[in-house]
C-alpha cells in the first residue's frame, strides 16, 4: 500500500457526473419532508454541488463541506456557494456542535469498520438528527472482480498485492442492526442502476475516477501501468461489449441508509 493516497482528479471522476449524481439525488429525495436542519454536514463532498444543492434548499442553515481532497475542494470553492469548506479525513471527524444532517454519498465505502463508523456518525447527531448514507456495492460487481483478477495475475501481482481493494459493505440488516440503538426511523434499500455509458472503453475510463486510482498510484514505472490498464481494459470490454447502438451497459448496486436520531 502507497504512503500517501492518490490523488483524486476531478476532470475524470467528472466524466461521469450525470451517472454518479443520480444515486446522490435519489438518496436527498428521502430525507423526511419535516427536516428542518440548522447545522449541515456533507462528508467526502467531492467537487461541492450537493453541499451548495443543501445550502440552497436549507438557506439558514450553516453547511460545511469536508473531504480529503485539496483538488477536488478547489472545484467546490469555484462554485461560490456560502459553504464552509474543510480539508479533513472522516475517520477522525467530529463536528463542533450536533449535526441536524449528515450526507455522506459515495464517501464511507473507503473506511473500516463500518459497525464503529456507523454508530459514531448516529452519535453525533442532534435529537431529531438524520444521517443519509449512499454506498456503491462495487466489492461484489463484475468490473471489480475483474479489476481484481487482472491484478493478481501479471508482472505486477507483486507490487499490486498491498493495494487495498474496495472492501464488502455490511448487509443491509447489520446496518439496521447498528444503528437501531441511536436511531429509531431507519430505512435501508438496494437500488442497482444500469448505466448506458458511451465512448471509447467507458467501464475503464469510470473506474479510472475511482477504484483505480490506489492501484494506479502504486505503479510507479509508466511502462508497467501502461500494460496493466491496457489488459484490464481488454478484459473489461470483452466483459462489457459495446452494443450496436455504441451504448455500453454497466449494472451497478448501491446501498442506501436514511437513519432519524431519537
Amino acid at each position: 500500500m502507497t504512503d500517501a493516497p492518490p490523488a483524486w482528479d476531478p476532470r475524470q471522476y467528472s466524466r461521469f457526473q450525470a451517472e454518479r449524481d443520480r444515486a446522490a439525488l435519489d438518496l436527498l429525495l428521502r430525507l423526511p419532508g419535516d427536516l428542518d436542519p440548522r447545522e449541515i454536514w456533507d462528508l467526502g463532498c467531492g467537487a461541492g454541488q450537493h453541499a451548495a444543492m443543501l445550502k440552497r434548499r436549507h438557506p439558514a442553515a450553516t453547511v460545511h463541506g469536508l473531504d480529503s481532497s485539496a483538488e477536488m475542494l478547489a472545484q467546490a470553492r469555484a462554485l461560490g456557494a456560502d459553504v464552509d469548506w474543510r480539508q479533513g479525513d472522516i475517520a477522525t471527524w467530529s463536528p463542533e456542535a450536533p449535526a441536524d444532517l449528515i450526507l455522506a454519498n459515495a464517501s464511507l465505502h473507503w473506511l473500516p469498520d463500518h459497525p464503529a463508523l456507523a454508530r459514531r456518525l448516529a452519535e453525533t447527531l442532534a435529537p431529531g438528527g438524520v444521517l443519509a448514507i449512499q454506498m456503491p456495492m462495487a466489492h461484489e460487481t463484475r468490473h471489480h472482480m475483474l479489476l481484481r483478477a487482472v491484478a493478481a495475475e501479471g508482472p505486477w501481482a507483486a507490487t499490486l498485492a498491498g493495494v487495498e481493494a474496495i472492501a464488502p459493505l455490511l448487509s443491509p440488516e447489520a446496518y439496521y442492526e447498528v444503528l437501531s440503538g441511536t436511531c429509531g426511523e431507519i430505512d435501508v434499500w438496494t437500488t442497482t442502476y444500469l448505466h448506458a455509458l458511451t465512448g471509447p472503453d467507458p467501464v475503464l475510463e469510470w473506474m479510472k475516477g475511482t477504484a483505480l486510482r490506489p492501484f494506479l498510484a502504486a505503479l510507479g514505472d509508466p511502462a508497467m501501468r501502461e500494460a496493466f490498464v491496457s489488459a484490464l481494459g481488454a478484459r473489461l470490454s470483452e466483459a462489457f461489449p459495446s452494443r450496436p447502438d455504441r451504448v455500453t451497459l454497466l449494472p451497478f448496486p448501491r446501498l442506501f441508509l436514511v437513519a432519524r436520531r431519537r
